[in-house]
């Protein structure tokens, strides 16, 4: 007696039940995920293959974006209250104390300070301000005093004094900030740059490949 044949039917997955976890799960990312805000100074960075990481306490940050401006700023809202309190004392000018405490950054002159801390959020971009001057032929390196007193304020404590400019800014201005820095004695800084990989071959990338190959042998 002959076997009987089994009719073949094609192979159903109901892939409902998938669709709705792949959908539940993009929603999830969409509605969790913070966008980078955009900064209000602008500045495109040069690279360097420096694996060297910035420090991001006790910071004190001298920003020139690709048109000369220059910009400094200081997480720390302490030390600012006491910076505040000593340009106050020298120069008689009323800052607003809580609106300097509270400002990301400082882009202006002295005599216009409280015209900046005034401005709306919207008006706080690098290329509405006219930034801290920094002219030497005008003998108008504002950043010399700046420095002066914020050395002052971290008198007895860790600074770190980082520098970041864009790869498109004139050197005039460039060494009008490193004239204020000297004129401080302040030797000693960081520069911000964009992180790349060593190019193979050169002597840093077989170090790090090295350094990556025996840090595995270590684990193992």
């Amino acid at each position: 007696m002959g076997r009987p044949k089994i009719a073949r039917k094609s192979t159903i997955i109901d892939m409902t039940a998938m669709c709705d976890v792949a959908f539940l799960l993009l929603s999830f990312f969409i509605l969790t995920t913070k966008f980078k805000p955009s900064e209000a100074i602008t500045v495109e960075t040069p690279n360097s293959v420096s694996s060297k990481k910035a420090p991001e306490k006790d910071v004190v940050l001298v920003t020139i974006d690709k048109t000369g401006k220059v910009f400094i700023s200081m997480d720390d809202a302490d030390k600012k209250e006491t910076l505040v309190n000593a340009i106050n004392a020298a120069k008689g000018l009323n800052i607003d104390v809580k609106k300097f405490k509270t400002a990301e950054f400082f882009g202006a002159s002295f005599a216009s300070l409280n015209q900046f801390l005034n401005l709306p959020k919207e008006q706080l971009k690098g290329e509405l301000l006219p930034g801290i001057p920094v002219d030497s032929t005008k003998g108008a390196n504002e950043l010399i005093e700046w420095l002066t007193y914020v050395k002052s304020t971290y008198e007895g404590s860790k600074m770190n004094l980082l520098l970041k400019g864009d790869n498109l800014c004139k050197y005039p201005s460039f060494k009008a900030v490193l004239d204020a820095f000297k004129k401080n004695d302040l030797l000693k800084l960081q520069m911000v740059t964009n992180p790349e990989n060593a190019p193979q071959g050169t002597d840093l990338y077989v170090k790090r490949k090295q350094e990556e190959y025996s840090g595995k042998r270590t684990e193992e």
